[in-house]
């Protein structure tokens, strides 16, 4: 008998397989018609997997279930086999990456991502925990990659199909190139490997998100209303695929409000563009550029100071706790520019920021969304009050001292 593997098409866990079977010459032949919620809750899965979950592979000696493991029997079907190395320690290298890629990679892109589809409930401090965790597991992927342009020797191995096929529903639906550009060697080798002929056979075109998800909340479910004797029967209706079996389809953006208003003669690439290419006489080209650009009527200017400074203490929780605030607001890129000042030689530290957005006030899917904006005073600029007006230029050239302080840093959100 074939090797059948139990799933849909679209599971990064059953590309895993897939993958491995297209480096090997393996034939495994994926169930037609699978659905979630319906095919694997049938006696005859669940005979396979007394807990439901996909994928599930299907041998000649018995059922396989678990993502990893199935891809492994694949690969062994095969002896010799170049995906598991040539020695015993890049045998033991392979699968030290592959226990990474589980459990430092792949479950905190879940954290993060899943809560904001509405598998789960959405916790602001569980999700920075995640993005934390995640940061810190593709900086050492990083530093991993730096000098090796694979997990382990120097081709494909199963190490790179199990691990790029995590890191690609991460790419496609959360971690956008403003969250991995931190992380070079890391995207340098996602492009490399999720691009090779066998992978986008199984993964097709792999796009990289443009922005985080926004939170989304299910909604309880209503009473049923007395049915009609006639009522027709209606069809069973599908289960959602729990996050952990299947990746989320896409669904189509609703139009945002901010798309929907008149013209602006202020481009804002443009200003982006401009101050990120200034190198040198700033005030005179880039911050005179802003002003010259800078239309009220499809813009408005915000200043930010954080209500409780008398907590920032220590040095580097206010730099993180200003980069996760940034890290938040990337559902607004396309929308919006910030500068935000650390301010203070020494504790307690000053947070205070300038931020540009599109429309007269500020968004409200950013009030809605990003829980820190509550944690801040928003006042906006009088564009029309020379003191304001000048600091608004100070902020965004980073002058110092800043109103008589030393800056600790400053970040932009561009």
């Amino acid at each position: 008998m074939a090797l059948i593997l139990h799933s849909t098409n679209n599971n990064k866990n059953a590309s895993k397989a897939l993958i491995a079977a297209e480096y090997t010459g393996v034939k495994v032949e994926l169930t037609k018609d699978f659905q979630m919620g319906v095919s694997n809750k049938t006696p005859e899965f669940l005979a396979m997997n007394p807990i439901g979950k996909v994928p599930v592979l299907e041998t000649p000696d018995g059922p396989v279930f678990e993502s990893n493991a199935i891809a492994r029997y694949v690969t062994k079907t095969k002896l010799d086999n170049p995906l598991y190395g040539s020695s015993l320690i890049e045998y033991a290298q392979i699968e030290q990456w592959n226990d990474f890629s589980a459990t430092e990679v792949d479950v905190n892109i879940a954290r993060w991502l899943y809560p904001r589809l509405g598998y789960g409930v959405y916790i602001p401090p569980a999700e920075e925990a995640a993005v934390d965790a995640l940061k810190r597991a593709l900086g050492a992927l990083n530093t991993h990659l730096a000098s090796n342009t694979y997990l382990v020797g120097h081709s494909v191995t199963l190490a790179d199909i199990i691990m790029v096929c995590n890191l690609s529903i991460g790419f496609r639906m959360i971690m956008t190139k403003s969250f991995t550009k931190e992380f070079p060697h890391v995207e340098r080798y996602f492009w490399t490997v999720v691009n090779q002929p066998n992978f986008c056979k199984i993964l097709g075109e792999v796009k990289q998100a443009e922005s985080i998800p926004a939170v989304q909340s299910k909604k309880p479910a209503q009473p049923e209303k007395a049915k009609a004797k006639e009522e027709p029967k209606k069809e069973v209706k599908k289960e959602e695929p729990s996050p952990v079996e299947e990746e989320a389809a896409p669904k189509p953006k609703a139009k945002n409000p901010l798309d929907l208003l008149p013209p602006s003669k202020m481009i804002l690439d443009d200003w982006k563009r401009l101050y990120s290419n200034t190198k040198s006489n700033f005030r005179e080209v880039a911050v005179k550029g802003f002003w010259d650009m800078y239309d009220p009527e499809g813009y408005s200017l915000w200043f930010c100071d954080y209500k409780y400074n008398n907590e920032n203490t220590v040095s580097f929780v206010t730099l993180n706790k200003v980069g996760g605030f940034l890290q938040r607001m990337d559902l607004v890129r396309k929308y919006a520019f910030g500068k935000m000042l650390i301010v203070g030689s020494e504790a307690p530290f000053k947070v205070q920021g300038l931020w540009l957005f599109r429309g007269r006030e500020i968004p409200k899917f950013v009030m809605d969304e990003v829980y820190d904006m509550e944690l801040y005073e928003w006042k906006e600029v009088d564009i029309n009050d020379e003191a304001q007006k000048e600091r608004v230029s100070q902020m965004i050239e980073d002058h110092e001292p800043f109103e008589g302080q030393a800056l600790l840093d400053a970040k932009c959100f561009k």
